[in-house]
């Protein structure tokens, strides 16, 4: 018997690996705003009283 066998699929690429996730109470700690320092800049990230994200340079 000669058994017909479908054709295997090729592989598929490695997946991106997922950025990290950190929640906003790992960033403010119970505060309202951070400071970030990107490539000798300061910015600053608040915590409105809406809940928003405010990032300023």
């Amino acid at each position: 018997m000669n058994a017909h066998y479908p054709p295997t699929a090729p592989a598929k690429p490695p997946a991106a690996a997922s950025p990290p996730l950190l929640h906003s109470r790992q960033l403010f700690g119970g505060g309202r705003e951070v400071l970030i320092e990107h490539q000798g800049e300061l910015y600053r990230l608040q915590l409105t009283r809406n809940g928003k994200l405010i990032l300023i340079k």
